[in-house]
């Protein structure tokens, strides 16, 4: 018997609000690029951390009964 508690379509699992989030960090810096606030030496270096991370969770990330 699954014993995750399903809130909506998801789970309460942590993986499932992790890519959200780097989409989201991967938006705000190109967006904060465009702005002004942060200059594009400093957008080179995040955006292909947030890829590197977003890979790392996909390939080995954690897994749970509801995926």
């Amino acid at each position: 018997m699954d014993t995750t508690e399903m809130k909506g379509s998801a789970c309460e699992c942590g993986h499932h609000r992790t890519m959200p989030v780097i989409v989201i960090l991967f938006g705000l810096t190109f967006l904060l690029k465009a702005l002004g606030t942060l200059d594009a030496g400093t957008v080179d270096y995040i955006w292909p951390i947030l890829v590197i991370i977003a890979g790392c969770m996909k390939w080995g990330g954690m897994k749970c009964k509801c995926c």
